[in-house]
């Protein structure tokens, strides 16, 4: 007799994070993917888009492309999804500020195929609270970027049931250096204080709440403390569902089921021996996947090379073959819960759970996440465990393999010969202001103004703006109006950066710190570092953790946080007397942003200010960037601080020098 049939689980959606450049060329990507076998899409959008700017604005400049598609009106929606069945499709949008207009926009387009709202099924992150803490693509003030937040929330669970209107992202909280009891804590923080805003909405539905519940789902990380990653898992879902039983009520207990999509860490990711990341992905995907009470719905991995640059589509193949494998060649998804009644993690999953507790009545104390994130409280603690986090990596507590550990190896095959890193092209940026251009020219203006009236008068009288905004779609508004309408009516807003007088880190060594001192007795004066973050990048854990470590070995720092403008930097270059200007670019638009903050040097007579780089940069662009004039390149390789801090030193050394040098030689008399 043969063995009986084994009633296997659904595997979990299979995804890859993935959008670039063009709608078109995002379009044949996804269409590649889902005939590899993909389940789901996961849509990337460019920083222009996150912000809610034209591909054509001043500060959109060097982004339009970079980390994601640039999406600036419908027809590049439609674009986009050109060929591929939205009522058959689950499409996860990695969207915040912007999440109510590239909705509208999905809906519109999702319309034009006739797909019933009723059968879309997908996500928007939606989640703007936590951009204020990590990620950076915030536009408005806390309380007008909550209202956006209940306002798609309301509106999908009325007119799209089953959408998820709302990912509580703690994947980026993970990335600006969280700990497990900080992801849980902040993350469940947020999704209160969301709640809690829906709740007190005066068109509140009682009748419709535990709905709302029931859509609420999260996007978490998984790090390689493999064990600590499943129970906190695990502790997610006993937390949930204790909140939304006992917080809000809800009996039903379908509607508090912990729901969540992950991205497995990046942050962990290294340049030196990029092929170990393989394994690293590996295990931090077993650990969202091997529990099956606290299994993730869906899963998207990063690609090996990402702390090198963009992956190819061979790249997220790579990755997710991984999932595919784990699905269905082994037979995990066979088990009921292999976890269940294991002392060694029940134990750490109460642990975890009693110190989020506690972390969350002291957020409660503070009034909550929003006053938290206003006062800077949570800012701070996060930069303070990042800086724990690198000091131990530093001083190799925190072992990091071929980092810090076993750096000895072969040249990896995998990085070698033209096109082993995609990068996305500077004629894109110029092909899209001109697509827009003619976008703007084509359609009735005045259908255009009517719309935008209307979305400021909803904005203005509180009415939910999910209409409006989908109305401004159809009339052909692009991404920058919708947002420039919105910035009248809202402001803008700059967070807390976390770098304070009062931010607590490990210090410095005492080498570096001499040798700064010695270099403010040759200066007269202590050394001045500015450090800046031009364009749209909002990823600003590097920044800080160098303005901090600059600091605490004897620089007078100068940080003011994301989204400067060259010339805004150069100005406050100018107002310090800088000695240096570190430049902190994370999303590749390093090339044409610092050619312009070096132009606006020489322009400004201050060309003597040597400037230093930091980010993802290929060996290409070093070279590139060197040829600018560029005094000093750091990557994900320098994961050590103190020497960037001797680094930094030397490089204003060499500067001192260069005018000595130039003021000593004599002047050429003119010989007649």
């Amino acid at each position: 007799m043969g063995e009986p049939e084994v009633k296997r689980d659904k595997p979990w959606i299979i995804r890859t994070y993935a959008g670039h450049s063009t709608a078109a060329e995002s379009n044949a990507l996804y269409r590649g993917n889902l005939a590899k076998g993909q389940t789901g899409l996961s849509v990337a959008f460019d920083l222009p888009t996150q912000t809610g700017y034209d591909p054509d604005h001043e500060l959109a400049r060097g982004e339009v492309g970079k980390v994601g598609v640039s999406i600036a009106h419908l027809g590049d929606m439609r674009t986009l999804f050109q060929d591929i069945p939205l009522a058959q499709m689950n499409t996860s949008m990695t969207i915040n500020a912007t999440a109510p207009w590239l909705l509208a926009l999905y809906l519109a387009v999702a319309e034009e195929q006739g797909a019933p709202f009723s059968a879309l099924q997908g996500t928007t992150q939606n989640d703007i609270i936590k951009e204020y803490l990590s990620r950076g693509t915030y536009v408005f003030p806390p309380g007008p970027s909550l209202r956006l937040t209940k306002d798609v929330i309301l509106f999908t669970t009325r007119e799209v049931p089953k959408w998820n209107p709302m990912n509580v992202c703690s994947y980026h909280l993970q990335e600006a250096g969280a700990t497990p009891v900080q992801e849980l804590s902040y993350a469940l923080a947020v999704a209160i204080a969301v709640l809690d805003t829906v709740r007190d909405d005066p068109d509140f539905d009682e009748e419709s709440f535990a709905d709302v519940v029931g859509r609420i789902s999260f996007f978490v990380n998984a790090g390689l403390r493999f064990v600590t990653e499943i129970c906190k898992m695990r502790a997610f879902c006993d937390l949930w569902d204790e909140i939304t039983r006992e917080r809000y009520g809800i009996d039903d207990p379908k509607k508090r089921i912990f729901r969540y999509g992950v991205q497995v860490n990046s942050l962990g990711l290294t340049e030196q021996q990029p092929e170990n990341n393989v394994h690293r992905i590996l295990i931090e995907m077993l650990a969202v996947t091997l529990s099956k009470r606290a299994r993730a719905r869906a899963v998207q991995l990063p690609a090996w090379n990402e702390a090198l640059g963009l992956p190819r589509p061979w790249d997220q193949q790579w990755s997710m073959r991984m999932q595919q494998i784990l699905a269905f060649e082994t037979d995990l998804l066979e088990y009921d819960d292999i976890f269940d009644g294991s002392v060694a993690i029940d134990a750490k999953v109460e642990a975890l759970k009693a110190e989020t507790r506690a972390e969350l009545a002291r957020i409660g104390a503070l009034g909550g996440a929003v006053a938290a994130i206003e006062t800077g409280t949570m800012k701070r603690a996060l930069v303070e465990s990042n800086a724990r986090r690198i000091a131990a990596i530093e001083r190799g507590e925190q072992v990091v393999v071929g980092v810090n550990k076993f750096q000895n190896g072969e040249p990896s095959p995998l990085t070698a010969g033209d096109g082993a890193i995609f990068t996305v092209s500077e004629t894109v940026e110029m092909e899209a202001q001109s697509r827009i251009k003619a976008w703007r020219a084509q359609r009735d203006a005045s259908a255009v103004a009517a719309a935008l009236d209307e979305l400021e008068a909803a904005a203005r009288e509180g009415r939910n703006v999910m209409p409006a905004s989908i109305a401004c779609a159809k009339a052909g508004v692009t991404t920058g109006e919708w947002g420039e309408r919105l910035r009248q009516v809202f402001g803008e807003y700059r967070a807390p950066t976390g770098v304070t007088p009062e931010t607590v880190t490990s210090g410095a060594a005492e080498e570096a710190r001499l040798l700064i001192a010695d270099l403010g007795e040759r200066l007269g004066e202590t050394p001045k570092l500015v450090v800046g973050k031009p364009g749209l990048d909002g990823h600003s854990n590097g920044a800080e953790q160098i303005a901090l470590r600059a600091r605490d070995v004897g620089f007078d720092v100068t940080y003011d946080g994301i989204r400067q403008t060259p010339s805004e930097i150069v100005a406050k270059a100018r107002e310090r007397n800088a000695h240096i200007i570190g430049l902190s670019i994370l999303s590749g638009s390093h090339v044409p942003l610092v050619r312009e903050v070096r132009s606006l040097l020489r322009q400004q007579g201050l060309d003597h200010i040597p400037v230093v780089v930091g980010g993802i940069i290929s060996p290409e662009d070093e070279l590139v960037l060197k040829n600018m004039g560029v005094a000093a390149i750091y990557t994900p390789k320098d994961y050590a601080l103190d020497t960037i801090m001797v680094g930094l030193a030397k490089v204003v050394e060499r500067a001192i020098a260069r005018r000595e040098a130039e003021d000593a030689e004599p002047r050429r008399e003119e010989v007649f």
